[in-house]
């Protein structure tokens, strides 16, 4: 069992405590960022509670699985760790620490192109884990295009695209101070973004706030379907897009031909006001019914009963972003892993009380909207 002062971390609110004693201030102002008043940050997390577990009496849920599959691929239980940026923050080995406890727990882990590690790294650090790669598509090209053959070539199994970032929201962290290590430590640098071409190498030379600057810029790129189709044309790897909260841009991505959608606020990092994931959810799952895209959601899920009640209102699986970066600050890989099996075990309880033996088998009536009973 995990311990923090000889006492044992035993849920996610353990870690979060945890972590902000042992982060850098920049670091824990840096992961906990949001737009504007916090409204859609808050509000990812609040807007569970407007939804409840009606449990199944009297079933038999003596024999249990969490066991699940994301685009065919198996995962031990649908909770899957999300893209967030900068893991050195959390930890010296930054990137390559999550994957590991990603691995250990036999889950999905996607990984962020703004990462502090290299993609061969991660690789190498879990062979045998199942790994997706997070996207933006950069004003130059060949950026976008480097990450995708990088995580073709070691193994990666889809791309994730961020879409809901056409610029950078109005955050109180990312308001272009060069300070700190964000921008002055090259050992912050987004490794799989500084490739081989001239623009790189002028902007590194000039030293590592301009090699930041440049990358911002280049990735406040607005983009159109056309560019989810250009992504299609150069890679086989099949395409997950983050970052949408309505049924009708679901139903456009359905009719570019992606594999998945992440219903994503990004955060609550982009633009203050716009709906949760979970409030989303219901409307984008409808949307794609029968399209054979999956569904996931991603935006404040804290609880194995955060999770049933997203399963419970149509994704396959979540995706889980600041649990994972704060016990990746309290015990590195072991502690992602420790977080990973808390929720799991959340979850499963969770189903047993609630008469489900499996997050492929819950009613679609087990979660009803407060408001409305």
């Amino acid at each position: 069992m995990s311990t923090s002062n000889g006492r044992p971390l035993m849920t996610v609110d353990d870690y979060r405590c945890r972590a902000q004693k042992l982060m850098s201030s920049e670091g824990w102002s840096f992961y906990n960022d949001a737009s504007g008043r916090r409204s859609t940050y808050n509000d990812s997390m609040e807007a569970f509670d407007r939804y409840v577990i009606r449990p199944r009496i009297l079933r038999d849920v003596t024999h249990r699985t969490l066991s699940t599959t994301v685009l065919g691929q198996p995962i031990s239980m649908p909770i899957c760790v999300a893209p967030t940026s900068y893991h050195r923050y959390a930890h010296t080995s930054a990137e390559v620490e999550t994957a590991k406890g990603a691995a250990d727990a036999d889950t999905l882990f996607v990984m962020s192109c703004y990462a502090n590690a290299s993609i061969s790294d991660v690789s190498r650090a879990a062979p045998g884990g199942l790994k997706w790669m997070q996207l933006y598509l950069f004003k130059d090209r060949r950026i976008s295009e480097h990450v995708v053959k990088e995580a073709e070539k070691e193994g990666f199994k889809a791309i994730v695209l961020t879409v809901d970032l056409p610029f950078t929201g109005n955050r109180a962290f990312s308001q272009k101070r060069p300070s700190g290590k964000y921008y002055q430590d090259p050992t912050f640098r987004p490794e799989n973004l500084a490739i081989d071409i001239p623009e790189i190498h002028k902007a590194i030379q000039s030293g590592d706030v301009c090699i930041r600057r440049f990358l911002e810029e280049q990735g406040e790129s607005p983009q159109t379907w056309d560019d989810v189709r250009w992504l299609k044309s150069i890679t086989k790897l099949p395409i997950v897009l983050k970052g949408i909260l309505t049924g009708e841009a679901a139903r456009e991505a359905a009719d570019a031909g992606v594999s998945g959608i992440i219903v994503s606020a990004h955060g609550g990092r982009q633009i203050d006001g716009i709906s949760s994931p979970i409030d989303a959810l219901t409307e984008v799952v409808s949307a794609v019914k029968g399209r054979g895209v999956e569904v996931y959601m991603d935006g404040g899920v804290m609880s194995g009963t955060d999770v049933l009640k997203a399963l419970g209102l149509g994704a396959r699986a979540v995706l889980i972003g600041k649990p994972v970066l704060w016990a990746l600050a309290c015990e590195g890989s072991s502690g992602v892993k420790n977080v990973l099996s808390i929720l799991g075990a959340e979850l499963d309880s969770a189903l047993a009380i609630s008469g489900c033996t499996s997050p492929n088998e819950i009613p679609s009536n087990l979660i009803g909207r407060k408001s409305l009973l």
